[in-house]
């Protein structure tokens, strides 16, 4: 019958109290499986990629097969040389168009945008097509190092085993970036850098159940590493002396004034890319009109053909320095800057470090020269400015200095690498909106998350952000009566669903304003019979944010509170506005919190101080 109450027992049948989700659950098991056998595989496929790389190169400059890694700089083909990256260009071009247009660009930053709007799905031709046109690009004298497309390769390979078994898009992310982490930490032997890599620049989060499986991939990557090609550090300093605080004070300068260099480097880039926009071919040539900026730098100077790791090896040990420095990193960044632009398949963490090696050698020799008290060391002032570079360019900040750490395993330089990057990262911010890594994205008219805090709403309980004075209606009261009642009260109250309760107290659902005044049931019927579905309920010690997600799955604007393992039992209602008043006190604190500690009632929400007498 219509006025008939509901039974308490088939109402609350499916009710729940959710207080949160766990940080871990036996999905990350699962996950940290995936992401370990994925990392074994991303350090076989570094260990090919250099070895195809190397084919490539001793085909192409000598003449020989043979899979042994070896730098272009020792060629002797004279002006031939300009023509070997112009034949590369061309392949990779016609790959690109024919192929996947995909493989064009810096690796990173198209990663990123898959992550953050195509739901981390990378196309699987991809796990072909980059290594195989990186290898070429690189291997006839690209300017750029192997780790880009062993990264981008990794994290493709990660999307396509999210894309086969049945993952979250959540879960397919933490592949890629696990995918990717593995490649970089099988490049460099640098897992902690890695991780923080991923963390800055790919999961865009900071969570247990993301950040787990890629620390494991990390760790076996690494592993991999050392048992096929040692536990060396990929790049070696000479020790190093503790450094002075006046020492400390000019690294932090020379971070700056890399600060102000990397931005000069990323609107330069831009403005290349630019500029290829603007020619009248089909962009399948571009790589090869650019190809040949490479090959006559490569003429006049050997060094910047290639991966040139040598070059930042000479670079930190102080063998590459002075004039000579000046004159190679000139003529990489044109090189690089020019081949890149052109939409070849490449990278920005190698010659990075490069520029960045160069800049704070040169800043070094300069300060020794002008300022020899201060106790500059320029092998130290090299490693400062190659991290400052990448912190400045990327804004991946932590990564950059403990890449910089790992990679010469020189604990001295920590401080002053902190310091460095620190004033690189501010400068650069405070020139530049975006990245090298998120221009390109921004330009497209999306936005990327350059900042991460904890969730606001996952700090507050329920209990702290609900409205105690709820208006409940009687299972057993008659419509016509309710309706009156509620015309009475006029729109006063706070919330606009209404508890319904049995004669006994007992929580039976949850009735609407509208559904009071606009339904079809007789007046004489029961307001009981307008309750539809079993109520919707939340306990009073889970979070806001727990609240706000529940909200949008079931559909509703309101939640029952309720305390204890009684779902019956209703002590409050948290309603879309409360969750909305409850980041007043977040605006506060941001806004004054100047004035806090001589006002504390400023700290108080709206709400609070309308209370208050």
């Amino acid at each position: 019958m219509s006025g008939s109450v509901p039974e308490r027992s088939s109402s609350h049948e499916h009710s729940s109290t959710p207080v949160g989700p766990a940080m871990v659950d036996r999905r990350v098991v699962f996950i940290s499986a995936l992401a370990i056998a994925l990392a074994l595989t991303a350090s076989l496929v570094a260990q090919l990629l250099t070895r195809l790389i190397g084919l490539v190169t001793n085909v192409a400059f000598y003449g020989r097969v043979s899979t042994q890694f070896s730098s272009p700089a020792g060629n002797h083909l004279g002006l031939l040389v300009i023509v070997v990256p112009i034949v590369g260009a061309v392949i990779v071009g016609l790959m690109a168009r024919y192929g996947s247009s995909a493989i064009r660009g810096h690796g990173i930053p198209e990663a990123m945008e898959q992550v953050l709007f195509n739901q981390s799905r990378i196309p699987p031709r991809l796990i072909l097509l980059k290594p195989l046109s990186a290898a070429i690009a690189i291997g006839t004298g690209g300017p750029f190092g192997a780790e880009g497309p062993i990264i981008a390769t990794g994290g493709a390979i990660g999307s396509l085993i999210g894309q086969v078994l049945r993952v979250t898009t959540d879960e397919r992310k933490t592949l890629l970036a696990a995918g990717a982490v593995a490649g970089m930490a099988a490049t460099f032997g640098t897992p902690v850098s890695a991780v923080l890599l991923a963390i800055e620049l790919l999961l865009f989060e900071y969570r247990p159940r993301s950040v787990i499986p890629v620390a494991l991939a990390a760790s076996a990557a690494t592993a991999a590493r050392a048992a096929m090609v040692g536990t060396a550090p990929v790049f070696s300093l000479p020790e190093l002396a503790q450094p002075s605080g006046a020492a400390l004070a000019s690294y932090i300068v020379i971070g700056g004034l890399v600060g102000v260099a990397s931005v000069l480097v990323t609107r330069g880039l831009y403005a290349i890319e630019d500029a290829f926009e603007k020619l009248p071919v089909h962009w399948m040539w571009w790589p090869a009109i650019g190809a040949v900026v490479v090959g006559v730098a490569g003429y006049f100077s050997p060094r910047t053909l290639g991966v040139g790791y040598e070059n930042i090896d000479d670079i930190l040990s102080g063998s590459l320095a002075g004039r000579a420095a000046m004159i190679f990193c000139l003529l990489k960044l044109l090189s690089w800057s020019v081949s890149l632009g052109s939409g070849t398949s490449g990278g920005t963490l190698a010659p990075l470090f490069t520029l960045g090696g160069g800049l704070g050698s040169l800043l070094g020799s300069l300060a020794i020269a002008l300022l020899p008290g201060l106790g500059v060391d320029v092998r130290l002032a090299a490693l400062v400015g190659m991290a400052a570079m990448f912190a400045g360019a990327s804004r991946a900040l932590l990564a950059s200095v403990v890449f910089a750490f790992e990679a010469t395993k020189q604990p001295i330089g920590l401080l002053p690498l902190l310091g460095g990057c620190a004033a690189s990262f501010l400068v650069s911010s405070l020139l530049m909106k975006t990245s090298i890594m998120t221009e390109k994205i921004a330009r497209r008219g999306a936005h990327v998350p350059a900042e991460y805090q904890a969730d606001f709403l996952a700090g507050i309980l329920v209990r702290d952000c609900a409205s105690g004075d709820v208006v409940t209606l009687d299972a057993s009261m008659p419509i016509d009566a309710a309706r009156a009642w509620l015309h009475a009260r006029g729109p006063g109250t706070r919330h606009t669903g209404f508890p319904v309760l049995d004669p006994a107290g007992a929580l039976l659902g949850v009735v609407t304003r509208s559904e009071v005044f606009e339904t079809e049931a007789p007046a004489a019927g029961l307001v009981g019979s307008l309750v539809k579905r079993p109520p919707l309920v939340i306990h009073e010690r889970s979070t806001a944010r727990a609240a706000a997600d529940r909200m949008v799955k079931d559909g509703v604007g309101r939640l029952i509170v309720v305390r204890g393992d009684d779902a019956t039992r209703a002590v409050g209602i948290v309603t879309r506005s409360d969750l909305l008043d409850a980041h007043a006190r977040r605006l506060d604190d941001a806004s004054r919190r100047h004035v806090a500690l001589v006002f504390p009632k400023l700290r108080r929400t709206p709400r609070e101080r309308d209370a208050s007498p």
